[in-house]
């Protein structure tokens, strides 16, 4: 039997636990979810200024009240836009960051990119990158 890389990652998943970060700052609001193999939970935050300059704090704090903390992270999707450019650069950021330091994979997704999909919820963004085949690492900012 021949296995594909993608074949190898499916099996690795299912018996690691995946946990996954949702990131949109791209709003009026800061959106973050997490994924677990058990749960999901979520917060919003006001979008401002001040907000994006404490986004890994929030970020930080957010993981912390799960008591989780980002190594326990494996992925991160993060909302590359349309929207704010402040919030989108800033999010793309320190979600590189994360990569470079802890060797996070991360997939920037668009709304856009779900052409055909009705009623996109959060909780399915890992999924539909996947059913749209969207590259991991790689970001095109939409301003």
């Amino acid at each position: 039997m021949i296995l594909f890389s993608s074949d190898l990652e499916l099996i690795l998943e299912s018996k690691i636990n995946m946990n996954k970060l949702i990131i949109d700052v791209a709003g009026e609001k800061i959106f973050l979810m997490i994924i677990t193999s058990n749960d999901i939970y979520n917060i919003t935050k006001e979008n401002t200024k001040i907000n994006y300059e404490k986004l890994t704090l929030i970020i930080n704090d957010f993981l912390n009240s799960y008591k989780l903390n980002l190594n326990d992270i494996n992925k991160i999707y993060l909302n590359r836009g349309p929207g704010s450019f402040a919030g989108i650069r800033n999010s793309i950021s320190i979600v590189k960051a994360f990569n470079l330091t802890i060797d996070i994979d991360y997939f920037c997704y668009s709304i856009q990119d779900f052409k055909g999909e009705k009623d996109i919820k959060y909780e399915n963004i890992p999924d539909l990158c996947e059913k749209f085949k969207i590259e991991k690492n790689l970001i095109n900012p939409i301003y």
